[in-house]
């Protein structure tokens, strides 16, 4: 069953549920302050090779920061567009 991250729009709490994938999250509220209809989010999502069960590797500058997602992309671009 995936796990959705959503965001409500009173209190900006963001937190997970495990959903089946054609449910839309209407009848849903936020675990904060009980708001109805959060807002879904996209988020990245990490999935080991088939040689690995490590976790994905880390920015050095940024421990927190991965090296998968949009984020990451985004940065990548950014310095080849500076090497040009």
């Amino acid at each position: 069953m995936p796990i959705y991250e959503y965001q409500c729009t009173q209190c900006g709490e963001r937190f997970e549920v495990h959903q089946s994938i054609g449910e839309d999250g209407s009848k849903l509220h936020c675990p904060k302050c009980q708001a109805p209809n959060p807002e879904r989010v996209f988020s990245s999502f990490f999935s080991p090779g088939p040689s690995t069960s490590s976790p994905p590797e880390t920015n050095p500058t940024n421990p927190r920061r991965s090296r998968c997602g949009p984020q990451y992309r985004l940065d990548q671009l950014s310095k080849k567009k500076k090497r040009k």
